[in-house]
């Protein structure tokens, strides 16, 4: 520990005798600092033993004594040393009076007592107590180190919390309470997920205070819960809490860089490992979509548990960057040889964001989850019914759900997701599945949705399908002649046409509802024909008007 004024006082070198506050001898000594100013307060910080020989005080004026040690009081200063035998034989009673009436310690220092003797003492106890501080540092490492490797995370949290005298816990990347120690310690971890969560806004490595004495977001416990960022990449993988009732010493200090840099090395693989894993991910899935199931298998090994032989569903996540630069661009799916070198956690934004979210779900499941990225796609595999699944389309339906109602999903915004889910499938038809996700995908874009699952895309109406600028260029293609016509005032065979394909090409019904006779609207129909050249006895002819009319409806 520190130096204190006691243990300065039982410094038997110095000889300090104590004339006031014998009470509070306990305070610890910053430093030893010798000054003669009549106000030496500006040039103190808080915690120093102020030494003196009154040279420019009237120690014996008991006014300005009162001023002089409250000022001194005020401004931090733990002790008073004052030197006899040098200006004054003994130390003034105005002086040790003030000293009691602030309860400021005053030591009484002998005239062969040197001042630089105490700062001496003061600096050598200061360098002792850093010194063990060091040692004790090491000793913590070593005993953090070796639960770490015998024990995993849980042991070197437990270590670190005894070494700490508090709690400690570990937090997933979407800020859910992995682990804790001592038990009672996770309910207490949980209610900082809020503060972990917005930890990994900030570029990492990150760290904040939250709790503690005098902050009342917290006021449940009286805990001070310092939060640190784990990981190298631009966005944390995980987050580390530690709650103590008072700041933390230089051993402990020492204690949590040790266990910082443990959980890193634990909970974050380098970068080649990481960039083989990738490798190995996107050739299972090649594997899987090129028809090979047995071939992914054999790669895979027990990479993925049960994930391969179980019902699973492919997921294909589209970012707006994605759709900015085309179909081309984007649609490098995983199984043509799309590059895995990205990283979804920590370059891809939204999609980093699902993928966090699938995985760290399936972490808390134990499940095994196949995550790809694939450019500004992200191409997942996980079980069906699992909690990745879950995870994916409650992600997607969040985002949707914070949407405005009234505001379409945005093509051109960058951190826009649209998300596309399969149906149940096995490893034989992954390839089935993966176009199964890719046409929920363009549904779920051209209706504006975040996420359509592929038993949904057949749900609700055909028409929104059409909102595409080709169609709508076929169906003005189509109708132009017709519209032409139109514009000459020679007859309305536009509406001629709605009328009779909406009567499923009955006159009487049709020529009723333009208000026309029946051989009005035979006459406007054989027109239609002689412009398009086309006979509206072909069903494909009569489709395609149908569709060309409702592609270039007013909304």
């Amino acid at each position: 520990m520190p130096p204190t004024l006691a243990s300065l006082v039982h410094h038997s070198a110095l000889k300090l005798t104590v004339r006031a506050g014998e009470d509070r001898l306990d305070v610890p000594v910053r430093w030893a600092h010798v000054s003669e100013l009549a106000d030496p307060v500006p040039y103190m910080e808080g915690g120093e033993l102020l030494l003196i020989t009154a040279l420019k005080l009237d120690a014996e004026d008991p006014e300005a004594m009162r001023r002089y040690v409250k000022r001194l009081a005020g401004a931090g200063v733990v002790g008073l040393g004052f030197a006899v035998g040098v200006n004054y034989d003994d130390v003034p009673e105005a002086l040790v009076d003030a000293a009691r009436q602030e309860g400021l310690p005053l030591l009484e220092v002998p005239r062969r007592t040197p001042f630089l003797a105490i700062s001496k003492a003061v600096s050598a106890a200061i360098a002792a107590d850093q010194y063990r501080a060091v040692t004790a540092g090491f000793a913590a490492q070593r005993e953090l180190t070796r639960r770490t490797l015998t024990d995993g995370p849980e042991g070197l949290l437990s270590a670190l919390a005894a070494q700490v005298d508090g709690w400690a816990a570990l937090y997933d990347a979407s800020g859910a309470v992995v682990a804790s120690a001592p038990e009672w310690a996770g309910r207490r971890a949980a209610r900082l997920t809020a503060d972990v969560q917005r930890l990994r806004e900030r570029p990492a490595p990150a760290s904040s205070v939250v709790g503690g004495a005098g902050n009342t977001g917290h006021s449940e416990n009286a805990d001070r819960v310092e939060l640190h960022s784990l990981g190298t990449s631009r966005r944390p993988r995980a987050a580390l809490a530690v709650g103590t009732a008072a700041a933390l010493g230089t051993a402990e200090r020492y204690a949590v860089h040790s266990a910082i840099a443990l959980l890193t090395l634990t909970t974050e693989r380098s970068r080649s490992l990481h960039e083989a894993g990738l490798r190995i991910d996107a050739a299972v899935l090649r594997m899987l979509l090129a028809g090979e199931p047995d071939h992914a298998r054999t790669v895979a090994g027990d990479l993925y548990g049960g994930l391969l032989d179980a019902p699973f569903r492919v997921i294909v996540a589209e970012s707006g960057a994605a759709r900015n630069r085309g179909p081309t661009a984007a649609h490098t799916a995983a199984g043509t040889g799309g590059d895995p070198g990205g990283d979804p956690l920590g370059t891809l934004g939204t999609l980093g964001a699902l993928a966090e979210a699938a995985e760290s779900a399936a972490a808390r499941a134990g499940e095994a989850v196949l995550a790809v990225p694939d450019g500004e796609r992200l191409v997942v595999l996980a079980t069906d019914g699992g909690a990745a699944v879950a995870a994916c389309v409650e992600h997607a339906s969040a985002l949707e759900a914070a949407r405005p109602a009234a505001e379409p999903l945005a093509g051109g915004d960058e951190e826009s997701l649209v998300v596309g889910v399969s149906a149940p499938s096995g490893p034989i038809a992954a390839s089935a599945a993966y176009k199964q996700a890719q046409q929920a995908l363009s549904v779920a874009r051209r209706r504006g949705r975040v996420c359509v699952e592929h038993e949904h895309v057949a749900a609700g109406s055909v028409l929104p399908l059409l909102a595409d600028d080709a169609v709508r260029a076929f169906a003005d293609g189509l109708l132009r002649a017709l519209r032409d016509h139109d514009a000459t005032g020679r007859g309305d065979l536009v509406a001629s046409v709605r009328a009779w394909l909406s009567r499923h090409g009955q006159w009487d019904a049709a020529a009723a509802d333009l208000g026309v006779h029946r051989h009005t609207l035979r006459y406007r129909m054989r027109r239609v024909e002689e412009i398009l050249g086309r006979s509206l006895d072909d069903p494909d002819v009569r489709m395609e008007l149908w569709l060309a009319l409702k592609a270039t409806a007013p909304e």
